[in-house]
């Protein structure tokens, strides 16, 4: 990510890296260190739809998209909808 970003910034994208790989997990790898770095590709973009304070709606589907689109997983509507949430409460807890 981007090396301008403040602290808290910085700490969101550690969470939301954790968020990713550890709750959301559609594959289910989270148990095997060595895939620890499955989702970061995704990263940037969760990251951005935080950052212009999208709403839970649109981060769930953007989750969606990549699950079903992407990974060619069924897509896990709920899951992604309380990932979402909690993204957003991640960012809002670290950043206003």
């Amino acid at each position: 990510m981007n090396n301008k970003l403040s602290t808290s910034e910085k700490e969101l994208c550690r969470r939301v890296d954790e968020i990713l790989f550890y709750l959301w997990d559609p594959i289910g790898v989270c148990d095997i260190p060595m895939a620890r770095d499955e989702y970061q590709s995704y990263l940037p973009q969760v990251f951005k739809l935080l950052m212009n304070d999208s709403k839970d709606h649109e981060v769930s589907a953007y989750l969606v998209k990549v699950e079903s689109g992407s990974m060619g997983m069924s897509a896990n509507s709920k899951k992604a909808l309380e990932v979402a949430r909690l993204l957003i409460e991640t960012k809002e807890a670290l950043l206003e």
